[in-house]
């Protein structure tokens, strides 16, 4: 048995450890919250995002009057660096920073469906401390944490071409509206095949927001009654990836040998779809619609393969996103439904519900038209 005096100066030995680790607690939790503040590597539970979403709300206030301030640095992180419509967006938006004084980067994966990657873009951009980015987002969650934590180290995030959740932005710069684009595709491929026949529709990554919602309006678009001859029968992924895409044209076109039609909602799908149809016993036969740009399908479109297709003009969406990031970091907007600004030569803009901006509606590209635009 232990006498009194031991135990006593055990007693005070196990207080003074206890003491001294809770001093290590406390150093260890300060150091940690720096770190992830830094690094944006850290976790954010659902109760914190909603109270992240709510003091944003409640304490940011617009000043349309205010400055637009000058020397910002406005990183792009486009879904696929290299992709033809993203350089043209970005070229876009660097032009746009160039007038407004402002520096302009571009970082991103070379894959489109890198996801991780992206998220690493992000906090590599936040290690860096840019002013602002503008993400076109692979998938909707994913970047969230990263771009959270963006966006607590004072780094306005605005979100263009393709959508994250609402949260975790504080602008989606919107080509048009989501069911604009995914409404008048399906109306441009029926007026081509007399609203009958067996379709498809070739994607992108199954995770890209942009396209999933186009999709979801283009099955509700079907239900109308005028498109009761005309039959959804499969939507096959191409990852925006060219050799993907050319190979899932094929395999629709070996598995429905009776498709009429196939709608591509990608520039870099509707392209590898054109390349095949043109060489194949199909040229002609089967219309081919969707969203490109005027230089890579002018040459579908000339030879037949192609009658017509849609898109809006992605340097003026750059440009668009980079006048809004600009906008944030000067103050004179904060996201809410209602406020307006001026993006220069492109006018001036309202922002919407969930804080989504439309630059505004696609232009249908034909034989008639397409000399005149060159991008």
């Amino acid at each position: 048995m232990l006498s009194p005096r031991r135990t006593s100066r055990r007693t005070y030995r196990r207080s003074v450890r206890r003491s001294a680790l809770t001093r290590a607690c406390v150093t260890l939790a300060a150091v940690t919250s720096l770190a992830l503040t830094a690094t944006a590597c850290g976790g954010t539970t659902k109760e914190s995002s909603k109270d992240d979403d709510a003091a944003k709300a409640s304490n940011a206030k617009a000043d349309p009057n205010a400055p637009t301030k000058k020397g910002l640095t406005v990183a792009f992180l486009p879904k696929q660096v290299n992709n033809p419509y993203f350089t043209v967006a970005d070229k876009g938006g660097e032009k746009a920073l160039k007038d407004l004084g402002s520096s302009y980067k571009e970082t991103g994966p070379n894959s489109a469906t890198d996801t991780s990657g992206q998220v690493s873009y992000v906090n590599t951009l936040t290690q860096q401390q840019v002013d602002a980015m503008a993400v076109s987002a692979q998938d909707p969650g994913a970047l969230c944490t990263a771009l959270k934590q963006a966006m607590k180290n004072d780094i306005k995030v605005v979100t263009y071409d393709s959508d994250t959740n609402p949260g975790c932005r504080d602008v989606f710069v919107s080509q048009s509206s989501a069911e604009a684009l995914g409404r008048t595709q399906v109306e441009l491929l029926g007026k081509q095949l007399g609203y009958k026949g067996d379709i498809a529709i070739l994607s992108a990554a199954q995770t890209a927001t942009n396209q999933n919602t186009w999709i979801r309006y283009m099955k509700d678009e079907l239900r109308k009654p005028k498109y009761k001859n005309m039959k959804l029968v499969k939507t096959a992924y191409g990852n925006d990836d060219a050799q993907q895409s050319f190979q899932q044209t094929q395999g629709l076109l070996q598995e429905h040998p009776k498709l009429a039609g196939i709608i591509s909602p990608t520039t870099v799908g509707i392209k590898a779809a054109a390349q095949y149809l043109s060489g194949s016993k199909y040229k002609g036969k089967v219309k081919l619609t969707g969203l490109g740009t005027p230089n890579d399908m002018r040459q579908y479109v000339k030879n037949g393969t192609v009658e017509g297709f849609e898109l809006w003009d992605p340097a003026k969406l750059g440009a668009l996103a980079a006048h809004t990031a600009v906008a944030l970091k000067s103050g004179q907007i904060t996201g809410k439904k209602g406020e307006k600004f001026e993006a220069g030569d492109l006018g001036s803009f309202t922002i919407g519900d969930k804080g989504v901006v439309d630059l505004g509606e696609p232009t249908v590209f034909d034989k008639k038209n397409i000399d005149q635009y060159k991008f």
